[in-house]
């Protein structure tokens, strides 16, 4: 009975106060269609970046006439050395195979395999691979490479250094992007909606001075700005929907810079985008409110 009451109070509100609700309702659209836009853009960025980082590897080349032990002993000593997750062989062979389909008339100049069995080295985390490359290069006890049998190590210590701090410099860049576009978002949405209620001050003021209690009025303003995230949020979401069947999904099938990026399910998206506006937009109603309650 008292929740029905609240919601007609409510509804009647916003038809006597059109002009401050509707801008209410745009702020929350916008703000959550820049929400819709933003957020996969982010995952896609992080997404390309943790790529970049993950194919970071030192890659150990075996002498020529190292033979299959030799292979298996110095694997063995791969995976003692700290921070290695996993080690992957290419043996000459497949090597040659690979690069001659790739270059055949190049290769067919060859009269032998000039390629050696090569270790990729996978670390336990991107940014361990500088240690791993310093334990090989200088094996044990500083003496030399981990095994006689081992020719050289990849050296590319400096491009390693500008990929991680690339990469890192992205994803924290996206994470604090991220939050200050959340920030603006619900300061946005409160101010509005305070400003909305400033234009209802004097009905607050009226409300308080016959008695009625702070919850009492404060619940039809918070079903109100319940509403108004909701409807905001839905039609922010319509937009969206319509924008990506209209014109990303014909792309992704032909361009796979769209297809590619793996970002947030398009039916989470519109959970947390009805979810926030509804929360924000209550939140915002219920706390700017505050400051008429005291007459």
């Amino acid at each position: 009975m008292r929740l029905g009451f609240f919601l007609r109070e409510a509804v009647r509100s916003m038809r006597r106060s059109a002009a401050p609700s509707f801008a209410a309702l745009a702020t929350v659209l916008v703000t959550m269609l820049v929400l819709g836009v933003f957020i996969p853009i982010v995952q896609a960025t992080n997404g390309a970046a943790n790529s970049v980082r993950g194919r970071v590897m030192v890659d150990v080349y075996m002498r020529t006439g190292a033979t299959a032990a030799d292979d298996a002993r110095v694997r063995g000593e791969i995976l003692q050395v700290a921070h290695v997750r996993s080690v992957q062989f290419v043996s000459k062979a497949a090597a040659y195979a690979q690069q001659s389909s790739q270059f055949p008339q190049a290769y067919a100049l060859l009269g032998s395999n000039p390629l050696p069995d090569t270790f990729h080295v996978i670390p336990d985390k991107p940014a361990n691979v500088l240690a791993i490359h310093t334990a090989l290069t200088t094996g044990v006890g500083g003496t030399g490479m981990i095994d006689s049998s081992v020719q050289s190590v990849s050296n590319k210590q400096t491009d390693t250094k500008k990929i991680l701090e690339v990469t890192s410099l992205v994803t924290i860049t996206a994470a604090v992007l991220a939050a200050l576009l959340v920030l603006a978002s619900i300061l946005l949405i409160a101010n509005t909606i305070r400003l909305s209620l400033y234009a209802r001050r004097r009905e607050v003021e009226v409300m308080k001075l016959v008695g009625a209690t702070d919850w009492f009025i404060r619940w039809p303003f918070v079903i109100e700005g319940i509403i108004v995230g909701a409807v905001g949020a839905l039609l922010a979401i319509a937009v969206l929907g319509a924008t990506k069947i209209a014109l990303l999904d014909p792309l992704a099938s032909n361009w796979t810079l769209i297809a590619a990026p793996r970002t947030i399910a398009f039916t989470v998206l519109l959970a947390v985008l009805l979810g926030a506006g509804v929360l924000v937009s209550a939140l915002g109603s219920g706390l700017s409110l505050r400051r008429f309650l005291k007459v």
